[in-house]
């Protein structure tokens, strides 16, 4: 493993770390980060300390049938599953779903496994789960499945420009 600023980051991801202003140690393991498991087990940390960003389709309720939906991406920790039915409500949308490699790759400019929580590719909502607050620190991919990043999550969030929800599943 090693610790450098940001020349580890996706090269994208590093110039959106440089326009925001943000110096932050990006660590780059030989194997890959993919899952949040893989990340925590890499990083020495909680899995809930990592960040998912995940894309997912809404489809509005006054949209046709046909074409894709309209991407969001939702911030979730990495020991919680996101509740479509709650991002759907949250949106008030028609239906929502996991989107596609493709369209994660032509939304976010990044591969699944290494999608950060900003420097998207395209200017798409942000949805960041309530649970993410509960860290001092949190872990997120930084561009590639090899790499992350700590922030604290309200600078996350904010960085990320999403709004604060309840979109994980509920517990038993």
């Amino acid at each position: 493993m090693s610790t450098h600023d940001t020349a580890d980051a996706h090269p994208r991801f590093a110039d959106a770390l440089r326009a925001l202003g943000l110096t932050v140690p990006v660590r780059r393991f030989p194997d890959a980060t993919r899952t949040a498991q893989q990340a925590a087990d890499a990083i020495g940390c909680e899995v809930a300390e990592i960040v998912k960003s995940l894309v997912f389709e809404v489809r509005a309720a006054d949209a046709g049938e046909e074409g894709p939906g309209e991407p969001v991406v939702v911030l979730v920790d990495g020991s919680s599953r996101v509740d479509v039915e709650r991002v759907r409500e949250e949106l008030g949308a028609a239906a929502v779903k996991r989107a596609g490699a493709d369209t994660v790759r032509a939304t976010t400019g990044y591969a699944i496994g290494g999608v950060p929580p900003f420097g998207h590719l395209t200017r798409s909502r942000v949805l960041a789960d309530r649970g993410l607050l509960d860290h001092a620190v949190v872990w997120a991919a930084a561009g590639t499945p090899h790499t992350v990043f700590p922030l604290d999550p309200q600078a996350l969030i904010a960085h990320a420009g999403a709004t604060v929800v309840d979109v994980r599943e509920r517990t038993a």
